[in-house]
């Protein structure tokens, strides 16, 4: 599968803001954004930069959303087409499959220091759903499922470093982590207040609508 693997910090510089790809990283000063936060290339100073189209707008927060979750084009055009058929608001209905991913799942629990870490860790089976493994980050998880990490995956030092550092904030109503058992328990849907991803949705949904 393609996947990108150029310096993901020039994509955090590209969409002018901090994306968090890069775990505790993106917290420290050792950060590359701290140092150079204005676009990658050779007018990125600002010096012969034009404002930004309408278009041009609505584009940076789809390739903004898209990073986030770590997304290729055809599989982030599935969400958006999957989102559009559910009943409600397309752009939160979109933002609610996103963190129903099971890698994102890993991730919100702090079972991982970052989304492409926690996709690692879910494509080498270190993660199992309702007792049984799976290997497929974009498993959708609904309420009710628990996500454990598997007895001989307990000892993993990227989960324990991950724990301890509290990688991805504070708790969330629709999570119920067990750090001591390494057990995330699905106890509801994610609301759009909890989901703090800050992009305009709206803009994405507006792009595939043209």
């Amino acid at each position: 599968m393609a996947r990108n693997v150029g310096p993901v910090c020039r994509i955090c510089r590209r969409a002018g803001q901090k994306l968090f790809l890069k775990g505790q990283r993106c917290y420290g000063p050792k950060c590359p954004f701290e140092r150079r936060s204005f676009p990658p290339g050779e007018r990125g100073s600002g010096r012969g930069r034009r404002r930004p189209s309408d278009y041009g707008v609505q584009l940076r927060e789809k390739q903004k959303l898209r990073s986030i979750y770590g997304l290729l084009e055809k599989q982030f055009r599935r969400y958006v087409e999957h989102a559009e058929r559910m009943a409600g608001i397309t752009g939160e209905n979109l933002l609610q499959l996103l963190e129903r991913r099971l890698d994102n799942v890993v991730y919100r629990a702090s079972f991982a220091s970052s989304r492409a870490q926690a996709r690692q860790l879910v494509n080498h089976r270190h993660f199992q759903v309702n007792g049984r493994p799976v290997d497929i980050p974009s498993y959708l998880v609904k309420p009710g499922d628990v996500i454990e990490v598997r007895e001989n995956s307990a000892e993993l030092s990227p989960i324990g470093q991950a724990i301890q550092a509290g990688a991805a904030g504070g708790g969330l109503s629709w999570l119920q982590v067990d750090n001591e058992n390494l057990s995330v328990q699905i106890v509801g849907l994610p609301a759009r207040s909890e989901i703090d991803t800050d992009v305009d949705e709206q803009l994405v949904t507006e792009f595939y609508a043209r």
